[in-house]
């Protein structure tokens, strides 16, 4: 093969060189029609990488297999240059086209330009990842992709350093995989970038950091972005010295390709083989058509600006500089042009063709069906109608179709044909494939779910001793890191003293720093490194040190690791654990119990609230088992009380969704969990004395809730029933009681109002007073249920207080 040469020589063929400008060409040509695709009404928002393309080819070159990629919607050309991506691929993702043959990245549920590779195969199992080109599923969040890309960096560094783990070669070959972060300028003003770069230089990990400059965050400047307008500039103090480690910073332009392509072989040798983090600025990016369909960069770009833009577009210097160094004739590369466009009107229409034939399909059918069921309906000329408009929809969409069935349907109520009962078949079938279509893996649905590991139950014998709860934890660990390499900890305080409450005592001095680890106080970058290290088939446990803590990294929970199996249709999976310690304590912010936070933006995290630290640890080795992502509230208040050691405590698992009645009762049913489970239980035992019967649930995990609907059975015995949590008014309390009155029915086997005790709106106050009047206490409940109880009985229970 013929080498480049250039005034500056680069190893890079010709032929190389002109498949890359075919590939540009081949991006931007994507871009321009996509945006059009858009404004016809073809597809409802997008955004797309165009004047990004030249840096992305360079990365490309070095990326290897088992390498991983954390970026974000600028990555296009990327993607298709590492062949994880096809233009028939990227318009059907435009039209959100929810065959996973078509959009394997998100079976449509993602808007375009958000990328990831499938390694699970349609089982949920693991692919060998170092046989393939990773790209972890991209989110919209600016600067989300950070704390993720930290994790998937440093499970290298375990792959590297861990010798027990040298076998898992499906998953790294000697720590060797490099990390490829993406960010925009723009985003790097977030936190989650500092916090990432800080952490990445703490822990020299492999990680390469593109910074894709085009000096503008939609239509806000660089200067009122970053300090000096350079982020480069920012970040001086993190380079790397002979004495002092650190990044190795690198900035090159983004229309210079021969230097773009040796910053990446630089970038890649540095992180490869040297585990050094790299951070590559690449400046004078353009934008051709602005941030995204939404609006005209016209608006707020000088004419100066774009006139700029468009003479540094780097296709254009890319051409200029292949003409300049005599590598091919203007006819040559006008020919790859027009091929580009060819290659990308062709496969646009072949996207947008199967799309169409997906729904045309349904929309045949029921138009068939609409007009048999107007023949014969009182009300068939409103359905005739219906069914005409349906026929001339200009690029109908499934729901055109389900609103038709539906309107007709309403029409024909009552009506005794078949032809109304074909329409309901219908609709019973297309409700199953839309649910699966767009509401399928929320959770995990493998064999290996944690739903599906079945329960094993403490052993005691007479020889069993009683122990702090802090020390079933510790043994619990002990057993857990002898069994598996593959498991870790990390977090603050986790690993010299062995955490706060010392369920880790010991544990860093017996099986090593690097699986019980200490971290700085950067709560996303915990839960990052958890996630990326997840997806790398290792087991992490992520501590939040305080359940009030979560709130620092709520967003990198909710936006990242609880949408990933969702928004990847079951492609990717990162089964974390996160472990932390609420419910009550002392003061403000070391009280915390905001379930109901948790719960509104964590669904598809499932959430174990367990009593004691036995049930904690029988969560813990039940998600070690599973392919899920889990919560573990442990109680603040547990860690000393008294509990029995359990003979298997290496095999004891808790079930999730299933509650346990832990005090059988006839007069009413009280539903709680966690710390609120020995206020309750001391409750129902002064009640007692006073006649009233009471049957106390822990329903030990809020997500998933009660799978079997046991709660329920309860309260057709007892008939009344109070939900009691720690959580604020209307939380937690209300989610409990939806469960069981509306999803379980349970309404109809009520003979009193129901009702919750909760704390008080604000957050608890500090000292034993605050506590006491902030948060439920013994008292609260003996009045709540007596007040049920004198209802139904005035004569039985007298008033107390009146």
């Amino acid at each position: 093969m013929s080498v480049v040469k250039t005034k500056k020589e680069i190893s890079v063929p010709v032929a190389e060189i002109l498949d890359d400008y075919l590939l540009v060409c081949e991006s931007r040509e994507a871009s321009l029609m996509g945006r059009k695709e858009v404004f016809m009404g073809k597809a409802k928002f997008g955004i797309f990488g165009d004047g990004k393309e030249l840096a992305q080819v360079a990365m490309a070159k070095v990326f290897k297999n088992g390498d991983f990629r954390s970026g974000y919607y600028r990555d296009q050309t990327f993607m298709m240059a590492i062949g994880q991506l096809t233009i028939q691929q990227f318009f059907a993702q435009l039209y959100a086209h929810t065959d996973l043959s078509a959009d394997p990245s998100s079976g449509g549920r993602l808007m375009n330009s958000h990328f990831s590779t499938r390694y699970l195969n349609e089982k949920g199992e693991w692919k060998t990842q170092t046989d393939m080109k990773n790209s972890s599923s991209d989110i919209s969040c600016t600067a989300g992709q950070m704390p993720r890309l930290l994790g998937l960096a440093y499970a290298s560094k375990l792959y590297r350093n861990n010798p027990a783990l040298k076998h898992f070669e499906d998953f790294s070959i000697d720590g060797n995989e490099v990390a490829w972060g993406t960010i925009g300028n723009a985003s790097t003003s977030e936190g989650h970038f500092f916090e990432t770069i800080n952490a990445g230089g703490v822990l020299q990990v492999p990680m390469v950091i593109s910074i894709w400059d085009d000096e503008y965050g939609i239509s806000v400047p660089a200067e009122y972005h970053t300090t000096k307008s350079d982020i480069s500039k920012v970040l001086a103090g993190f380079q790397r010295n002979n004495s002092e480690n650190g990044y190795e910073i690198i900035v090159v332009n983004g229309w210079d390709y021969e230097k773009l392509v040796q910053a990446y072989r630089h970038a890649g040798r540095v992180a490869r083989d040297e585990h050094v983090p790299v951070l590559v600025h690449v400046k004078e990016m353009t934008q051709p058509q602005g941030h995204s369909t939404s609006g005209s960069q016209e608006r707020y770009k000088s004419k100066e600006r774009l006139a700029w833009e468009e003479e540094f577009d780097c296709i254009k210097k890319f051409r200029e500089w292949i003409l300049e160094n005599e590598m091919a004739t203007l006819e040559h590369l006008e020919r790859l042009e027009e091929n580009a466009r060819e290659k990308a009107k062709t496969d646009k229409n072949e996207a947008w063709k199967a799309y169409v034939a997906s729904i045309k399909e349904d929309l045949k059918g029921a138009s068939n069906l609409l007009a048999n069921a107007a023949g014969v309906s009182k009300n068939g000329a409103k359905i005739s109608a219906i069914n005409k408009a349906l026929e001339k929809t200009l690029n109908p969409l499934k729901m055109d179709v389900v609103k038709a069935v539906k309107r007709s349907l309403y029409l024909m109520r009552g009506e005794k044909y078949e032809e109304r009962q074909h329409l309901i078949n219908w609709l019973k079938i297309k409700n199953a494939e839309h649910l699966e279509q767009y509401s399928s893996h929320l959770y995990s649905e493998s064999e290996q779910r944690a739903v599906n590991v079945k329960e094993v139950a403490p052993v005691y014998n007479d020889d069993s001793v009683i122990v702090d709860g802090r020390e079933v934890l510790q043994a619990f660990f002990d057993h857990a890191f002898s069994r598996d390499p593959r498991i870790f900890a990390i977090g603050e305080d986790v690993g010299q003293i062995g955490d706060v409450n010392q369920g880790f005592a010991g544990l860093q001095a017996k099986h090593g720093e690097i699986r019980v680890t200490d971290t700085g106080i950067r709560e996303s970058t915990i839960i990052g490194q958890g996630i990326g290290a997840a997806m790398r088939g290792l087991k992490p446990i992520a501590e939040v040190q305080y359940l009030d803590y979560l709130i620092f990294t709520l967003q990198t929970l909710s936006d990242d690791l609880a949408t990933l199996q969702y928004r990847t249709k079951g492609g990717q999976k990162a089964p974390v654990i996160i472990r932390t310690r609420g419910h009550r304590l002392e003061g403000v912010w070391h009280s915390g119990s905001p379930m109901s936070m948790i719960m509104g933006s964590l669904r598809g995290i499932y959430l174990l609230v367990p009593r004691n630290m036995t049930k904690a640890a029988g969560f813990y080795n039940t998600l070690l088992a599973s392919d899920d992502t889990a919560i573990v509230i442990e109680c603040l208040n547990g860690y000393r009380l008294k509990e029995r050691l359990p003979e298997n405590i290496d095999d004891i698992k808790t079930p999730l969704g299933v509650p346990e009645v832990i005090r059988e009762g006839s007069d009413v049913t009280i539903v709680t969990y966690g710390s609120m489970c020995r206020i309750v239980m001391e409750a129902a035992e002064l009640l007692e004395e006073y006649g009233v019967s009471c049957e106390v649930i822990d329903v030990q995990s809020l997500m998933p809730f009660d799978l079997h609907h046991s709660i329920v059975e309860s309260l057709k015995k007892t008939n009344r029933i109070i939900f009691a949590d720690e959580d604020v008014p209307g939380g937690a309390s209300a989610y409990m009681m939806q469960k069981v009155l509306e999803e379980q029915g349970g309404y109809k086997y009520l003979d009193s109002q129901p009702g919750t005790i909760t704390s008080a709106e604000h957050r608890p106050a500090y000292s034993s007073d605050g506590d006491y009047f902030s948060k439920p206490n013994v008292e609260n409940v003996f009045d709540k249920v007596y007040e049920l109880m004198a209802e139904a009985d005035p004569e039985k229970y007298p008033e107390i207080f009146n």
